[in-house]
Order: structure tokens, then sequence, then C-alpha cells
């Protein structure tokens, strides 16, 4: 089940009315979980930047596409590892800041093989 997302404001995200007050990502079977930064902060000293470990626990087989809520100014990027494994997964990335993405993710069509990441600061 695909979750549907209700808004964001700068530090949170509402989905299926429930108020998010840190980095979620949305796995293939719908379930909201908390982002684990630091996956990414241990390696660059920030969270902007998505690190090849961060990739790896991000990503399921079977997620044909991946969107990225890059944060209400969109500073979040992928490092070049971490874009050389999703291209090697065949696994398609959008980065668009997170009300774009927003949009993007609720305008798709069911579920399909769909995961997200949403930073929800800058």
């Amino acid at each position: 089940m695909k979750p549907n997302i209700n808004q964001t404001t700068f530090g949170s995200i509402t989905i299926e009315g429930t108020i998010f007050e840190h980095d979620v990502l949305i796995r293939l079977s719908g379930q909201v979980e908390k982002r684990k930064k630091k996956l990414s902060k241990a390696i660059y000293g920030t969270s902007h930047i998505l690190s090849l470990a961060e990739a790896k626990h991000v990503y399921e087989p079977e997620a044909k596409r991946l969107i990225i809520g890059t944060g209400q100014e969109g500073n979040v990027r992928l490092s070049d590892e971490a874009a050389d494994y999703f291209k090697r997964k065949q696994c398609r990335v959008d980065l668009l800041p997170t009300p774009e993405a927003i949009h993007t993710w609720n305008e798709a069509a069911g579920p399909g093989h769909m995961i997200s990441l949403f930073h929800v600061t800058c």
C-alpha cells in the first residue's frame, strides 16, 4: 500500500495524517521509518550527501524508482558512489525539493516498485 503524503513544512512531513518531525523512508511495503542519516553523516559530516552506505540501506530488491525529497530548499544530493550504486541496480532516482517530491510521489500510479526518502529541513 502506497501511503498518501498530506503535506510538508520546514521540519516535518505529514503522511496519512501522522506528523513526522524527522527525515523518513517509505519502503516498498508502504511502511514509514526514520531515515538513518548517521550512515551519511559519519562519512561526509552532513546528511545532505547520501553515502554509499546509506544508499545500500535505502535500496530494496525490486525497487525500480526512488524519489528523494531533497529538502525544502533542495540541499540533498547523491554521492557519486551512491548514484553509481542505484544505476547498477537499475533503480531510477528522482531528486526533487521535498514539496515537489511529495507531489510526484502522490501522483505516481499505484504502489508499483517505488521507494522514497524525504529530507524535511533545508
